[in-house]
């Protein structure tokens, strides 16, 4: 059985772990979920949900932990992963790139270490393919620096950030933004990078599941003699046999749909969990159809994972209800994970994630119903989220067989 949740959780563990001070070390994971729950319209909802309150709470997959837990700590790092472990994520996230010396790491892209990381403010910036360059009018500030610019050892050298930056800016003092966080008070300015084969062990430890993101490289492939986009999706899959995991407890995931069809046929222990992350929710004029979802299915792809508004629309009435492409998916018999959760303003029009349904997110704590149109009507399996504290208290006080494991 999964090991409870305490009620009110002081994370000792990350405290310890990353020197917090007494602000981080009395933070209430679930604390979130009941103040979303305040503003909801649907009174019933309202009224159920905190009738949990007082309730324990367990570990669960359907609260997938996106790159750790953003929403307060620096993404893909070593303390955001303890946190989202914390709240009771069931599986975590670390998206995968490589190193010049092709090791494999934990980044949500392979160019993003200048606002992800400190090496802007390190000698390894005289690495990065293009140098900080400040804001002109013609031009926003930014730099690239990629993972496959420097070793794993220089790699190791970094600190992990908050993924904010000021594309004004005329320094780099002013670049590089601090993380206004609605759940932390003082967030971590320096995190603790992981390579993939640490964030296995760690996860492991914490007890979680894994779902790692083969993510597209930013360089021509094969990157060096060998080094295929083949032999980089099986090197993903060999870091977890080394370990030693069993395959049922790892999701392997990817935009590239050839990457998902390479382990179905080449890995076929894992085959039944590989998850085609589905890019097609940005292009205009996309319609699904039935069709199109039982070849996906006769294929041999068992899960598939839209963003958010591909699942969601609006009756006649205004109210939230599953799209076409949820219930064509459904009724083909793919699984269904989605992304993401309390990623951005739910109610700030310029939020792609709530598109479709935009007049229906009249307040932040719409997001909560939402979800419940995500576990009750559309039947997801589980859904990524940059604090999964929220997720798991909904999973554990609705008490449904589709939203606990």
């Amino acid at each position: 059985m999964n090991a409870l949740l305490p009620r009110t959780s002081t994370l000792l563990l990350i405290a310890s772990l990353c020197g917090f001070g007494s602000a981080q070390a009395t933070i209430d994971p679930t604390k979130r979920a009941l103040a979303l729950s305040e503003g909801l319209a649907d009174k019933a909802l309202k009224q159920q949900l905190q009738s949990c309150a007082t309730a324990d709470f367990y570990p669960t997959d359907f609260a997938i932990a996106h790159r750790g837990a953003p929403l307060g700590y620096p993404e893909h790092s070593r303390e955001g992963y303890i946190a989202a472990a914390e709240q009771g994520a069931g599986i975590i996230e670390c998206d995968v790139t490589f190193t010049k010396d092709l090791e494999l790491v934990c980044r949500h892209s392979q160019c993003d270490l200048a606002t992800t990381t400190n090496i802007l403010r390190t000698p390894l910036a005289a690495k990065c393919s293009t140098p900080f360059q400040p804001a002109t009018e013609s031009q926003q500030a930014g730099a690239t620096c990629c993972t496959s610019d420097i070793t794993l050892s220089e790699f190791q050298t970094l600190c992990a950030r908050p993924d904010r930056s000021n594309p004004k800016a005329k320094t780099l003092q002013a670049f590089l933004l601090p993380l206004q966080s609605p759940v932390v008070a003082d967030p971590l300015a320096c995190g603790t990078l992981m390579t993939h084969a640490e964030s296995i062990e760690l996860i492991d430890e914490l007890g979680r599941k894994f779902t790692p993101e083969l993510k597209r490289p930013a360089v021509p492939m094969p990157f060096a003699p060998g080094f295929t986009q083949a032999a980089y999706a099986n090197k993903l899959i060999a870091e977890y046999q080394a370990a030693g995991i069993d395959p049922s407890r790892v999701y392997p995931q990817s935009f590239n749909a050839s990457d998902v069809w390479h382990w179905i046929e080449s890995h076929p222990t894992f085959a039944d969990q590989a998850v085609w992350l589905d890019p097609r929710g940005r292009s205009q004029n996309f319609s699904s159809s039935q069709a199109d979802f039982k070849a996906l299915r006769d294929s041999g792809l068992r899960i598939i994972s839209p963003p958010l508004p591909m699942l969601l629309t609006l009756d006649n009435e205004g109210r939230i209800v599953p799209s076409d492409y949820a219930r064509q998916a459904k009724a083909a018999g793919l699984e269904i994970i989605t992304w993401t959760f309390e990623a951005g303003d739910p109610t700030d029009p310029a939020n792609w994630m709530y598109a479709p349904i935009h007049s229906a997110m009249t307040s932040p704590s719409e997001v909560l119903q939402v979800l419940h149109v995500l576990a009750k009507d559309v039947g997801v399996r589980a859904i990524f989220s940059d604090w999964p504290g929220t997720i798991t208290y909904y999973a554990n006080c609705m008490n449904s067989s589709a939203a606990l494991d």
